[in-house]
């Protein structure tokens, strides 16, 4: 459960809720001097960065999404899984536009173990959406927005849209009301709003400021106590 959004305004912010289960996942904020991530422990024993920022105004997330057969993990160099690249992308070793042609040119799969959709956008406010087996949209638009259900093909996971979440709706009816002086103070409010509670809570709230170059960012919704770190 996650929700991840770019608004262009005057200037472009991104706005990430990470909301995970504990008692499945370990994980910690990781500062480094060309990466901000959210480091999810793996069975290699190592932080791996599926959520993140690097200092060149790239960021990716990977958010939850019920599953398609036609994104399946096959393991042959025509395939590159979601993970892959959402981490490559954010440890800087792609570019957006090397992002562009690998989801152009490959079958983009989920990894092995999980089934994951994502978000990548750069200091251009550009956006990519990936859905494995369903397709990717490059836009700019005023503001981007993604959950954990199909964008691309939405009647595929309406299904499974759980009962009362409307962080989608009440997250978009806020992104339209905003102008060209969208500010970090909004892209908190608007967290805030879709901030969840209980086994699956919010436990990292970022903005990320493309023309500060910095990161904002609360620990398990105490939106009272916002840390900063400055590439």
């Amino acid at each position: 459960m996650c929700t991840r959004f770019v608004y262009n305004g005057k200037e472009t912010i991104v706005g990430f809720n990470f909301d995970i289960d504990l008692s499945e996942w370990e994980h910690t904020v990781i500062a480094e001097k060309d990466r901000f991530f959210i480091g999810i422990k793996m069975s290699d024993n190592k932080y791996h960065s599926f959520h993140g920022i690097n200092r060149n105004g790239n960021v990716g997330t990977l958010l939850y999404v019920h599953g398609n057969d036609n994104a399946q993990f096959c393991g042959n160099k025509s395939c590159y899984t979601i993970a892959d690249l959402t981490e490559n992308f954010i440890k800087g070793n792609l570019s957006f536009d090397d992002s562009l042609e690998i989801v152009k040119k490959k079958k983009i799969t989920y990894a092995p173990d999980t089934t994951m959709q994502a978000m990548f956008s750069d200091r251009n406010g550009r956006v990519l959406i990936i859905e494995p087996g369903i397709g990717y949209r490059l836009e700019k638009e005023k503001y981007s927005l993604i959950t954990n259900y199909s964008i691309l093909k939405p009647e595929l996971t309406n299904p499974y849209v759980l009962s009362g979440d409307n962080r989608y709706e009440k997250a978009k009816d806020l992104l339209q009301g905003y102008g060209e002086n969208f500010s970090i103070s909004n892209a908190f409010d608007v967290l805030r709003s879709v901030r969840q509670e209980g086994l699956w809570a919010t436990r990292v709230s970022f903005i990320y400021s493309v023309a500060k170059n910095k990161v904002y960012y609360v620990l398990n919704n105490d939106f009272k106590n916002i840390a900063e770190y400055q590439f």
